[in-house]
């Protein structure tokens, strides 16, 4: 264990009645990398902006190590009107090298114009800058509020990789579950006003958690059991009491706070029948659009099947949101068809969210669409009913809008999407702000949804769970369909650079010559067996050379199955072990 850095003593914020949590107890070291847990609603960003110093705790103490200096990457980024990339950065430019640093990390972020104003820039690229912003600062301790929200996939992957490199503390909350196993050493989870610390990765708080949550379960029906012979006992008592008396009295009290706790342990209980959809989805025949100079779809034309689940992958700014709008009619190629079957029904989850009116009430907001929910096979369910299968309490369902976290608010716009029936869902960055517990029942319901699905989503995990094949937007039109889920795509994607590089080094490297003849040392003759083995090793070597051609050539065709593609992965390796016995083998021939 590293030395303290970080101590937290019996902290308690609420606002209003809301009690977020209390007498909240835990501490860091150097280097570790900690992982923040807890459903929408439940404090998470609140906790991490005490400890970045933007707010004060009704009681308890924050305590950092003396000289401790703090980086923060807040959740929504906000920047001064009219700063440039390089203002946002916040440095000093003390001398060149150190500007170079600064270019050096903005270049990896894919951020090359730094005198460009924040404002136009995308919020991929804003949280970006941020994230350059605080890593720029050299922190010792660094707090981080949903990292990969909005970044592409490259990024998040660049992120991870800084990060495992990186001594510096880390506490972060994030719902990217990839994330947290690959960087977390530690997990904090907010449950029930409380803290609990788990010493591993997100895959042993799993196993943990539930460890716990158990074990309370049968500590809480020991006490019902309990308190109802206390119950009885308490009834039956006269009120004037002795010292003994008063005592089990006040145990009484005690007992009845643990008889009385409720598990909230409640899913999102995603029941909603899709409507009837037939054999045509939607067809796009020879679509074309462009901005300006920069082409989005190129000639593009695709068949879309009954109960496709696709998954859409590419960097900020390739044009999977356009495509998506070109798809619900939204906006309009250029040039080029699209035809979508009469029985589709979308129901679209949109990037930028439902705006609600914030001085409406949550159950106002839902019956504004149906005072009822068609829950299919001639099944209806009323809202409030309804409210409650997406983890709103009948109290909170007469909040203000405005009272909710940010991710109770995409909880709720999901609420509207699902209970309208749709037969096709296209989610656009469906998992930002969404809890875990959240994520996992709808990730469920997708793989069991009886109607089509188009996704896009920075979220591999989600990505790997729910779709069956990718479209990867590779920018300027480029537009290729992969045969797998994400993590496939990866290996595939690792496989064909490898592949490139070593075509890359062979072009670069000078052309062999033939060494200048000269006498050699009398050797002994091969034996005829042994000129016979070296005449089948050269045939060897050459089949093998042309099959090992032939199979890089099919990997990075883009063209196979996932079976072939996994196939043909495992006898690479193979192949190359093969060459290098038999090349070697016929070296030492060549020597006799």
């Amino acid at each position: 264990m590293g030395n303290p850095i970080l101590q937290v003593e019996n902290l308690s914020k609420s606002f209003g009645d809301l009690l977020l949590f209390e007498n909240v107890s835990f501490g860091m070291t150097e280097g570790q990398h900690v992982g923040l847990i807890g459903k929408n609603g439940c404090g998470k960003s609140t906790l991490l902006g005490l400890l970045a110093g933007l707010d004060s705790a009704d009681e308890g103490r924050i305590t950092f190590r003396k000289d401790v200096k703090v980086g923060y990457l807040p959740q929504t980024p906000v920047f001064h009107e009219g700063e440039t990339v390089w203002d946002a950065c916040g440095r000093v430019m003390k001398d060149e090298e150190e500007k170079l640093r600064v270019k050096r990390l903005l270049t990896q972020l894919r951020i090359t114009d730094l005198n460009q104003p924040v404002a136009e820039l995308s919020g991929g690229k804003q949280k970006c800058v941020a994230l350059a912003h605080a890593l720029l600062s050299e922190p010792d301790f660094l707090i981080m509020d949903e990292p990969t929200n909005h970044l592409d996939l490259e990024i998040i992957e660049w992120l991870e990789e800084y990060l495992r490199r990186n001594k510096v503390s880390l506490l972060m909350v994030t719902h990217d579950r990839y994330f947290l196993d690959r960087i977390c050493t530690d997990i904090l989870e907010i449950d029930a006003q409380g803290v609990y610390a788990y010493q591993g990765n997100y895959s042993y708080y799993l196993e943990k958690r539930q460890e716990r949550l158990d074990a309370k379960q049968v500590e809480v029906a020991r006490a019902n059991n309990l308190y109802r012979t206390e119950l009885e006992w308490m009834r039956r008592m006269p009120q004037a009491r002795g010292h003994k008396a008063r005592y089990r009295e006040e145990a009484f009290y005690e007992l009845e706070k643990v008889a009385k706790q409720r598990f909230d342990e409640r899913n999102v209980k995603l029941e909603v029948k899709s409507a009837y959809i037939g054999k045509k989805i939607f067809e796009a025949d020879h679509l074309y659009k462009s901005f300006g100079e920069k082409k989005i779809l190129d000639d593009f034309s695709y068949i879309f099947s009954r109960y496709e689940k696709m998954g859409i992958v590419g960097n900020n700014g390739t044009g999977k949101s356009t495509f998506l709008k070109i798809l619900l009619g939204q906006q309009q190629p250029d040039s080029g068809k699209l035809e979508i079957g009469e029985t589709v029904r979308f129901g679209y989850y949109s990037q930028e969210g439902l705006h609600f009116n914030e001085q409406m009430k949550v159950i106002d907001v839902v019956r504004d669409i149906a005072e009822v929910v068609n829950m299919g096979n001639g099944q209806r369910m009323g809202v409030s009913q309804f409210l409650q299968y997406f983890l709103f309490t009948p109290e909170q369902q007469y909040n203000y809008v405005y009272k909710l976290s940010g991710g109770e608010k995409r909880r709720l716009y999901l609420c509207t999407v699902l209970m309208q029936n749709p037969n096709f869902l296209v989610l656009d960055e469906p998992t930002n702000d969404l809890d875990i517990i959240t994520l996992n029942v709808l990730e469920e319901y997708l793989k069991d949804f009886g109607g089509c699905l188009i996704v896009v989503s920075h979220d591999r995990y989600f990505m790997d769970k729910v779709v069956d094949h990718l479209l990867v937007f590779n920018g300027e039109g480029d537009i290729r369909d992969f045969p797998g889920n994400y993590t496939q795509y990866r290996a595939w994607k690792e496989e064909k650079l490898r592949h490139d590089k070593e075509q890359e080094k062979q072009k670069d490297a000078p052309a062999k010559t033939e060494a200048p003849r000269r006498e050699a040392p009398a050797k002994r003759k091969l034996s005829f067996k042994e000129a016979r083995e070296m005449e089948q090793l050269e045939k060897d070597i050459a089949a093998l050379e042309a099959e090992k051609k032939q199979l890089e050539e099919a990997l990075c065709s883009g063209t196979l199955s996932v079976d072939e593609l996994t196939e043909k992965s495992k006898r690479l390796p193979v192949l190359d072990e093969e060459l290098d016995e038999k090349s070697m083998r016929w070296l030492e021939l060549s020597e006799i």
